[in-house]
């Protein structure tokens, strides 16, 4: 096994499965149970005459079981995990059984006809050219409108922005959505989503306004602009990069550590969001996943995993998104060096230089040196060696988590956010990695 107890209970779909698998790490509860170099699996005895077959494919950590349950993983799939990393002396090497290995034969066939599929995929490029001018066009009439409405906001001013109703966000994003630009449509129902109640909301509201404006206004002049950031225009109003041609590229291998992980639903799809750090190179990626609601990841990471892995970035002025070509998982390192920041003026300086490379970048982590979280003028902060602050995000709920594992001591931090606003996202405890 390579994954350590926390790094399992990460895997877990709700607190319930918490348990339920917990409760299920006892031997007595499985009537077989066996380990190869490929899969791990094991018959739990249930309610029912048959015992439910569980298995996991130790290279993808993906999973299958027999039982009823609708969650991935199953609370059986992480009872049979912690089992095997709690006492890896009950799992002997041997051949897998016919119901596992058909099942790891299937997933592997599955994915080489993924990798012919893509191959074989003829282009008509006449047709693809003007698909690409038509969605353009479309684009830019949507521009042009969301031009004029935000200058609309601008010239009546932002004191009765909050008696707008939802429909005047709503109508906005809709008009952007026609105009297959789904990035403005999102940055719209951001502003409309702007908690009007908190003290000093306009100067959030104003600069998330002047970020959609910027983006408008470099598309429209998007021929004056550097290759590699035109290619982040694109992506940030909607456009999409071919992945498979990604995949044929270099890439960069590393090893590299998870530092963190979120998901959040948008209508009928699960976004998931991946922060890895590179041991080596020192750099930063995040790994998106899309996948429809209820279904399980193609790639399974969690908090705390190493990996041996090779990353493909997206083009970039300023690369951060990347693909994952190829990876391993791999045991936990003791006594990583990690290169941290010393404090937040060495982070103001570095996000400068950020800011000027890519003006609407998004959020990006950083690991910070001994930060200390102290609440001062009713609200949470993050403190460095040299006393200055940085507020955490409000909308941050952990912080009864992160003192409890801190305890109220500097830690090596790693935080998400930009400028003037992060939140904890793991620290570095005892020289191992606690995601929060």
């Amino acid at each position: 096994m390579q994954l350590t107890e926390d790094q399992i209970y990460a895997l877990a779909p709700d607190e319930a499965s918490k348990k339920a698998g917990r409760d299920l790490a006892n031997p007595a509860k499985w009537v077989s149970k066996g380990i190869s170099e490929e899969a791990l699996w094991g018959e739990c005895q249930g309610s029912g005459s048959k015992p439910y077959q569980t298995q996991v494919d130790l290279g993808a950590i993906a999973f299958k079981c027999s039982c009823p349950s609708r969650k991935f993983p199953c609370k059986h799939g992480l009872g049979l995990m912690l089992l095997c990393e709690r006492e890896p002396g009950l799992f002997a090497k041997s051949t897998m059984p016919a119901w596992v290995s058909d099942w790891i034969n299937k997933r592997a066939e599955k994915e080489e006809k993924k990798v012919e599929k893509a191959a074989e995929k003829s282009v008509d490029e006449n047709a693809q050219a003007k698909r690409v001018q038509a969605r353009e066009q479309k684009v830019s009439a949507g521009i042009a409108e969301l031009m004029v409405w935000i200058k609309d906001i601008v010239r009546g001013g932002i004191l009765t922005i909050p008696e707008k109703t939802p429909a005047y966000w709503d109508n906005m994003a809709r008009r952007m959505v026609d105009a297959q630009a789904s990035g403005l449509a999102g940055m719209v129902r951001n502003l409309g989503a702007t908690n009007f109640w908190n003290d000093g909301w306009q100067s959030g509201f104003i600069d998330k306004l002047l970020q959609l404006y910027l983006i408008a206004e470099g598309y429209n002049n998007i021929q004056n602009i550097d290759p590699d950031l035109q290619q982040d225009l694109r992506t940030v109003i909607g456009f999409t990069t071919n992945q498979e041609e990604l995949r044929a590229q270099t890439g960069v291998s590393d090893t590299w550590l998870v530092i963190g992980k979120e998901s959040r639903d948008e209508q009928q799809l699960t976004i998931e969001q991946n922060w890895l750090y590179g041991l080596k190179t020192n750099s930063y990626a995040l790994v998106l996943q899309f996948t429809v609601k209820g279904q399980f990841p193609p790639l399974n990471f969690s908090p705390g995993m190493y990996l041996d892995a090779t990353l493909v970035y997206f083009p970039s002025a300023l690369p951060y998104r990347a693909i994952v070509k190829d990876y391993n998982i791999i045991r936990q390192i003791d006594n990583v060096n990690i290169k941290t920041f010393t404090g937040w003026q060495q982070v103001a300086g570095y996000e400068t230089i950020l800011n000027s490379r890519l003006p609407f970048r998004s959020e990006m982590p950083l690991v910070i040196a001994s930060l200390t979280p102290v609440f001062y003028q009713k609200q949470w902060w993050l403190q460095d060696s040299e006393g200055c602050l940085c507020k955490i995000s409000a909308s941050y709920t952990n912080i009864w988590q992160l003192i409890a594992i801190s305890g109220g001591d500097p830690v090596n931090m790693a935080v998400i956010g930009r400028e003037n606003e992060y939140r904890p996202i793991g620290v570095w405890h005892q020289n191992n990695y606690k995601s929060i």
